[in-house]
């Protein structure tokens, strides 16, 4: 799944290790999911866009 998680943690500064802390998940799942090898549950989907204060939808493509 296409998704602007990237863009989105590089525009605060954040390593791929603060994401994974800000939403309690490894840093491997934040790479997996970055790169479209995995496909967040709807619960980790929720917390990533509560983190950027945005919609599941605005993160994610199908």
């Amino acid at each position: 799944m296409k998704n602007s998680l990237p863009e989105l943690r590089r525009a605060r500064q954040w390593s791929q290790q603060r994401l994974a802390d800000e939403v309690g998940v490894s840093r491997r799942t934040i790479v997996s999911i970055e790169t479209g090898k995995f496909d967040p549950s709807l619960p980790l989907a929720f917390r990533l866009a509560a983190t950027f204060s945005l919609r599941i939808d605005d993160i994610f493509e199908p």
